[in-house]
């Protein structure tokens, strides 16, 4: 079992837990399979990095480094157009989703070496 593992992540849910203000009685009241949906996700997770790993023999770090960091555009798209979680979110909040997307659409176009 990887002790430092566990370790940190009781001191660190400890201190996001005061900022939300929850507690750990709240924590163990919650229901016992939404606790457990966090598994498919970590699986999910581990099978992703491991295609990265293998992606990264075949293409080279570089590139396969590159194409993992879409998970997060992946993860903006679900967030905002699956799962609607700026849908009551201040009118100001949708600037900033909107120079987001822009930035994912204009960033790997930008050339920092000057060629075409």
């Amino acid at each position: 079992m990887p002790w430092g593992l566990l370790a940190s992540n009781v001191a660190v849910n400890t201190i996001f837990m005061r900022v939300g203000k929850v507690t750990y009685s709240d924590y163990f009241r919650g229901r016992r399979p939404s606790a457990f949906a966090g598994i498919p996700g970590g699986c999910i997770w581990m099978v992703a990095l491991c295609m990265k790993v293998i992606a990264s023999g075949v293409a080279g770090p570089a590139i396969s480094y590159a194409l993992g960091q879409g998970a997060t555009l992946v993860a903006a798209i679900w967030g905002v157009f699956i799962w609607r979680e700026f849908m009551h979110a201040p009118k100001g909040t949708w600037t900033f989703v909107t120079l987001m997307f822009a930035g994912y659409v204009i960033g790997p176009g930008v050339d920092r070496n000057g060629e075409s």
